[in-house]
């Protein structure tokens, strides 16, 4: 939990409130293999605008870090959850996602009036909100949402990858990608691995050597 930067009046976003009180919220890492999945929610300071929001994906890892040291030193409120594996499997993606997001949103430092979410389904949440298609490109709160989540994330991965490197969770961050479904067929999957998902569920049923060492 910390602090969060708003959308300036150079950048408007779509909705406007009371701008002190509005969040973005947004996910990272609903489609990968293994690890958490993380949500973030923002508050930006009218005040204190910030430069190059956009959606987390069309930047560089490097800017992703630039902005998010932005965004937490000079935000009105910001806050990043996660959900387990454990209760990825057990609610599925979609359900533990919206989880996610629900507590990113609970564990804010001041309660907003109105949370714009990315996507088109929504969590619970005690204020008013809406759903925007797209919203990391188009709403910079959303924007910055979605950089706090991707970098949070990353950072974790960077973590399992040094407690298992053999799965290369540093490059792929647990995304299908080959490398990573090689290394799943030779060492199996391990306790980081979202079961519910199919090719862990693969990986398991045609492992002779069981899971791999936690």
């Amino acid at each position: 939990m910390g602090n969060a930067v708003s959308a300036s009046p150079e950048q408007p976003g779509l909705f406007a409130p009371d701008p002190s009180r509005v969040c973005g919220v947004d996910e990272a890492g609903r489609g990968p293999l293994a690890g958490p999945v993380f949500a973030a929610a923002v508050m930006l300071h009218p005040a204190r605008p910030i430069t190059g929001l956009r959606d987390s994906k069309q930047l560089s890892a490097a800017r992703r870090e630039v902005l998010a040291a932005q965004i937490r030193e000079q935000a009105l409120g910001w806050a990043v959850a996660s959900a387990s594996v454990a209760e990825i499997d057990a609610l599925n993606i979609l359900g533990a996602t919206l989880l996610a997001m629900q507590r990113a949103v609970q564990a804010l430092p001041m309660a907003p009036t109105l949370a714009l979410i990315d996507g088109n389904r929504a969590p619970r949440l005690a204020c008013e909100l809406r759903l925007i298609v797209g919203g990391d490109a188009l709403e910079p709160a959303i924007s910055a949402a979605s950089i706090l989540a991707k970098t949070e994330r990353d950072r974790l991965m960077q973590t399992l990858h040094d407690r298992h490197p053999e799965y290369g969770f540093d490059r792929h961050k647990g995304y299908g990608s080959a490398a990573h479904l090689r290394a799943l067929a030779q060492f199996g999957p391990c306790e980081h691995h979202r079961r519910s998902f199919a090719p862990v569920r693969a990986a398991l049923a045609g492992a002779d050597h069981g899971v791999a060492r936690p």
